[in-house]
């Protein structure tokens, strides 16, 4: 599939046999869209309006850490263990702890986005970078087509035409929302002034979207995390970064700021001790687990007198604001209202990290193949982690309070749910059992349909 200025061969002949599948947006959730409708059969397309894939994940880093580890493993039982793997095989540090957390993987941030982008493109994705989607054309409840812009090149727009698509363009930014409901403009690593404002697919079709926030009422959320330039920081901090993964150093009582973690989107950091230290975790920038700390309060901290944001550039002020733009959905992940429009990531709710992008896009991208060959929708069961993730956020949105909490494998009240439930665990072979008893082992990696075949049959897949 290709861009077009023009809709006049929007046609259905070979849709029966191998269809055409647009994704919008490029981040982990985007980019395992992309790849799961790839190995589906379909024809992809993503769209990234940023120049590299992976949005907060060129700058997050953490892995595997508590309820994620049984997520990951029973992604790779369900047959989508490849941006796992990358990121196994990228890691700086492993089996690490830190305040809350275990068994933790932290992936290097300067060389996962390359791996991903090429096992995408293997896959047969075609992608295009710097190409923001900028309007939809519809006819009723159902999406013919998104127009996009690409970046640096002037006149007439692009159009981009699928028979199904995947929204996964994030809830944070544009630079307008970081100033109503932050403390402005952070230059993150959205990058918004570079390359654009985030457009949701959804809303542009007269979806009423959902916005999210904090458990004191307010909405949006700061990003969960800063990164500081290690160099910047004394040599026994740097020292211990390099050979442990972690450094955790106190802060003087005076210049402890203990009421930005209600701020965080990323409540399962939501912990004293993140209030007391500054805790630094090494994906090849230091990883400082705070949403902002003032510049030249930071300076004072010992160790850190010369310190120097990395991202976000302004990471003394504040960081990006999230959660401004969920979409109502479904547990197949299809957006309720429109026939043919998908969602991932954040876009599926206020669901918190990378593992939760990849398996919420991997379903979505999925589905979004089986909608196009009129094959019923793939439902994970609520005795896997993840079916269970998907269903009770579903749930949750619904109510106000719950539309002001946040979900993650990691920690938090969902991990909590996982505890009570019996949904945690580290013992991989109980969760390949765990997958296989629900007929599922292996689903995610099974050909759909290919040029010049029928669809395959769609049942249990042991």
């Amino acid at each position: 599939m290709s861009a077009k200025r023009s809709l006049d061969r929007l046609g259905v002949a070979s849709v029966k046999e191998r269809p055409r599948v647009l994704v919008v947006g490029g981040g982990w959730a985007g980019s395992a869209a992309a790849l799961a409708a790839a190995k589906a059969g379909a024809w992809v397309t993503l769209l990234e309006r940023a120049d590299a894939l992976l949005g907060t994940g060129l700058v997050g880093g953490i892995m595997r850490n508590n309820g994620r580890y049984t997520a990951t493993e029973e992604s790779i039982a369900l047959g989508a263990g490849e941006f796992f793997e990358i990121a196994d095989k990228h890691s700086r540090h492993r089996n690490i702890e830190f305040p809350g957390h275990r068994h933790v993987w932290l992936y290097d941030v300067s060389s996962i986005e390359p791996a991903v982008r090429r096992a995408v493109l293997e896959a047969g994705v075609e992608i295009h970078l710097k190409t923001r989607a900028t309007d939809v054309i519809r006819e009723g409840a159902r999406l013919k087509a998104v127009k996009a812009e690409s970046y640096g090149v002037r006149g007439e727009g692009l159009i981009f035409e699928a028979d199904v698509f995947v929204e996964a363009t994030g809830t944070s930014g544009p630079q307008a929302n970081c100033i109503k409901y932050g403390n402005g403009c952070s230059m993150c690593v959205q990058r918004c002034p570079t390359f654009g404002p985030r457009v949701s697919l959804a809303g542009r079709c007269g979806v009423k979207e959902m916005i999210g926030g904090t458990s004191a009422g307010s909405f949006g959320s700061m990003s969960g995390s800063c990164k500081l330039l290690k160099d910047s920081l004394s040599r026994q901090i740097v020292s211990r970064l390099n050979r442990t993964g972690v450094a955790i150093v106190p802060i003087p009582a005076e210049l402890r700021k203990p009421e930005s973690l209600e701020l965080k989107c990323c409540q399962q950091y939501n912990l004293p001790e993140f209030g007391e230290n500054i805790i630094l975790l090494d994906t090849g920038h230091a990883k400082m687990m705070t949403s902002y700390f003032p510049l030249d309060k930071l300076r004072q901290v010992p160790g850190f007198e010369n310190a120097r944001y990395e991202d976000p550039y302004s990471g003394g002020i504040g960081n990006s604001m999230r959660y401004l733009a969920i979409s109502p959905r479904d547990d197949t992940l299809k957006v309720r209202g429109l026939d043919n429009l998908f969602c991932g990531g954040e876009k599926a709710g206020p669901l918190v990290g990378h593992t939760e992008a990849i398996v919420t896009g991997t379903l979505a991208g999925h589905n979004a193949v089986r909608w196009a060959l009129g094959v019923e929708p793939l439902v994970l069961p609520r005795t896997l982690a993840i079916g269970e993730a998907v269903a009770h956020v579903g749930e949750q949105v619904q109510t106000v309070q719950g539309l002001h909490k946040k979900y993650t494998f990691s920690g938090s009240v969902f991990f909590q749910r996982m505890q009570q439930l019996g949904l945690y665990t580290t013992d991989r072979k109980l969760i390949r059992q765990r997958v296989k008893e629900a007929g599922l082992s292996g689903v995610y990696a099974r050909e759909l349909v290919s040029a010049g075949r029928r669809p395959a049959a769609v049942g249990d897949y042991d």
